[in-house]
Order: C-alpha cells, then sequence, then structure tokens
C-alpha cells in the first residue's frame, strides 16, 4: 500500500486487492474483487479477522431498510454490507497515533460527521448529517461498505482495544454488548436495584439482560418464544424467564415485579404487539425502550404514557463510547456471551452463513464468519 503519509509494516503485508461480498437484488449477494480501501486522516485500516452476523444485516440484505447508500436502497450499488466485525491493524493514516501497527480491535458502526449538535453532544448514533459521506459521516455496513471482506478503513474514535483475553469471535460481539450498554446507562438511566423487564431472547435481548443484571438491576426479567434461548437467558444473569407461547406476557411479568409494574421496559423483538406490552409491563413514572426495527406499525396506548407518565423512546446503536465500557466488562469476566456463538463459517461460504441464521438453522443465535481462513460448523458446547 503506497499512499502518502499512510504508516505500513512488513510484518503486516496489505494487498491491492481483496474478495468482498456486494449485495444485488434482495438477498442475493455477489463475490467480487475490490480495491483494499486507503486510510485517511484519523483512520486506520483494519484486517478483518471475524465478523459476526446480525439479525439487521438480515434486514439489510433482504429487505433494504435500516440500510441507506447514496441516500436510497442498498440494491445493486456495489454496496458491502456486515457491520459486527473485529480485526488487527494494519495500517495507519497520516499522523495517526491513537493506535498501533498490531492492535486488535472492536469497532462499533457509527462514525458521526464530528460538527453537528448530536455527535458533539456524543449522539453520534443520531447524527443530523447522517448518511452524508461529504460532511464526514460513516456507518459501515449501512451507509458505506461494511466488514464482508477482507479490509476495511475505520476512523479512530469508532475502536475499542480488545485484550489478548478475548477471542475474535466474542471480540465481534462487543459491539452488540455495547449497543445494549448504551440503551441501559446513557439513555436509560439504569439504577442498581431497579427491575429490568427484557421483550425478546435474541442476541440483543439477550446482551441488555446479561448487562443489566451486571449493572445491579433486580430483578431482571426475560421474555420470549425459545426455550433454547431463554436457557441462555438464565445463564447470562437472568433471575425469571417467561415463555409467552402458553402464558399471557403482561400477567405473566407483572406477577414477579408486582403489580405495579417494572421500573425499566426493554422492547428488543420487533414485534408490533410487543410495544403495547412493553408499556403495558411499565410501572407508572417507568421508562420503556425500544431497541428493535418493527416490520410493521403499530398502536400505541399514548393515553397511558401521559397519565402515567412513562418515558418512551428509542435506540440507534452504541453512542457514547458505551462500546468501551461494555468491552471493560467482558474483558474482566463479568459475564460470558460466549453461548450466543453458535455457528462458523469461512468468509467464502457467506451466502451459507446467510441462510444459517436467517432462518435459525440447527438454533442458530450468533453465526460468525471468518474471513481469512476458518472452518464452516456448529461450535461444540462440550
Amino acid at each position: 500500500m503506497a499512499a502518502d503519509g499512510v504508516t505500513t509494516s512488513a510484518a503486516f503485508p496489505v494487498p491491492d486487492t481483496m474478495m468482498a461480498w456486494v449485495l444485488d437484488g434482495p438477498g442475493e449477494v455477489r463475490r467480487v474483487d475490490k480495491p483494499v480501501p486507503v486510510p485517511g486522516r484519523a483512520e486506520v485500516l483494519l484486517r478483518i479477522d471475524a465478523i459476526a452476523i446480525c439479525p439487521s444485516d438480515i434486514d439489510n440484505i433482504w429487505y433494504g431498510w435500516p440500510a441507506i447508500v447514496d441516500g436510497g436502497p442498498p440494491f445493486h450499488k456495489n454496496w458491502t454490507p456486515g457491520h459486527e466485525y473485529m480485526g488487527t491493524v494494519v495500517a495507519l493514516g497520516p499522523h495517526v497515533d491513537e493506535f498501533a501497527i498490531g492492535d486488535r480491535v472492536a469497532v462499533e458502526i457509527h462514525a458521526g460527521c464530528g460538527q453537528c449538535r448530536r455527535c458533539r453532544a456524543g449522539l453520534y448514533t443520531a447524527c443530523l448529517n447522517y448518511g452524508d459521506r461529504a460532511k464526514g459521516h460513516r456507518a459501515n455496513g449501512f451507509t458505506t461498505d461494511g466488514g464482508f471482506c477482507g479490509y476495511q478503513v475505520n476512523h479512530v474514535n469508532t475502536m475499542a482495544k480488545l485484550s489478548d483475553a478475548i477471542p475474535d469471535a466474542l471480540g465481534t460481539l462487543v459491539v452488540t454488548a455495547g449497543t445494549a450498554m448504551y440503551a441501559l446507562t446513557e439513555l436509560g438511566g439504569l439504577v442498581a436495584g431497579e427491575s429490568l423487564v427484557v421483550i425478546g431472547e435474541g442476541p440483543i435481548g439477550l446482551f441488555v439482560a446479561a448487562v443489566g443484571k451486571t449493572l445491579g438491576a433486580s430483578p431482571v426479567v426475560v421474555t420470549g418464544l425459545s426455550p433454547q434461548r431463554l436457557a441462555i437467558a438464565k445463564g447470562l444473569g437472568a433471575d425469571h424467564v417467561v415463555d409467552v407461547r402458553d402464558r399471557d406476557a403482561v400477567a405473566a411479568v407483572q406477577a414477579i415485579v408486582g403489580r405495579h409494574g417494572a421500573d425499566y421496559v426493554v422492547e428488543c423483538s420487533g414485534a408490533p404487539v410487543a410495544v403495547g406490552q412493553a408499556i403495558a409491563m411499565a410501572s407508572r413514572g417507568g421508562r420503556v425502550c425500544l431497541a428493535a426495527f418493527p416490520a410493521e406499525s403499530t398502536q400505541v396506548d399514548v393515553g397511558r404514557l401521559v397519565r402515567d407518565n412513562i418515558a418512551l423512546f428509542g435506540i440507534r446503536g452504541e453512542g457514547k463510547r458505551a462500546v468501551h465500557r461494555a468491552c471493560a466488562l467482558i474483558r474482566d469476566g463479568k459475564f460470558d456471551p460466549t453461548p450466543l456463538i453458535t455457528h462458523t463459517f469461512p468468509l467464502d461460504d457467506l451466502p451459507t452463513a446467510l441462510a444459517t441464521a436467517k432462518e435459525k438453522r440447527d438454533g442458530a443465535i450468533k453465526v460468525v464468519v471468518t474471513p481469512h481462513g476458518g472452518v464452516a460448523g456448529r461450535v461444540g458446547r462440550g
């Protein structure tokens, strides 16, 4: 890589081109060769060592939303999806000294423009110039090229160093843990001893339960449909789990936390009915956070929100450097999200990996893809 001001090392040779996957039509990914991107000011080049498949990747690839590429849907734009990746720093942009070549890092998705009032307040996931690359905004895997490839450029503000105690596959989950942290602390104001209800036992719901318990929420209640995932929720620290296939979710939660309801409810399922359930579960003066992208519109009991002084807010991503705090929790062994990783695939076999995640084949929860080698299969649990 020969570029003005870019620092490289013979220990980490960088090719001129790389294998990448691009999105054609809905659900159609195609393998291509792309130039390896060159880091600019305040950027580094990462060799992507592992990337997890997020439910948002499935939405982006099959349905387009919430990705916005060049002002519209991401289809047929030579765009590379994928955002939950970690990697090794292999080149430094001009004057970058925050990281060194060879550092292992987890990445955040969003690099705000850095100049609007939201970014300057640390709310870069709500950047007022969202999607405007000319203004400096990047959201890798949503508005700009993501991680289903060999190398990617990241802004120094979007990276958290990984200790050697965190293996590559686990490093891909740090950003999801950061989203949970952001929902619970910066936006939700969770205080130790408050009751926490999590609706949905997908990856984000499981992380909200784990992080919430680590932060002192009590009790932590998780509702869901999958006995397998609810068992994992218990292992991650949930005090109670509720299988809503044969129980009324609201009544079951009130039987646990008391008739007044929960202090904080985080809706992570995206099911239209769940928004109303979340509001019904909250206590007077409580809070409700919407952390999932619903597939259709839903009715909200605004009267109850107003009458009972309930705060309702949405969350996107992992603002205010929450990823760094979540990374510290995982590094220090406060909780272990390893059970969420169920399958691994090499990048060459990305279509199969995506189908496994989308269809939840063989109990898939987190499917991890390795761009530089790896073996396909289900992760054994001993």
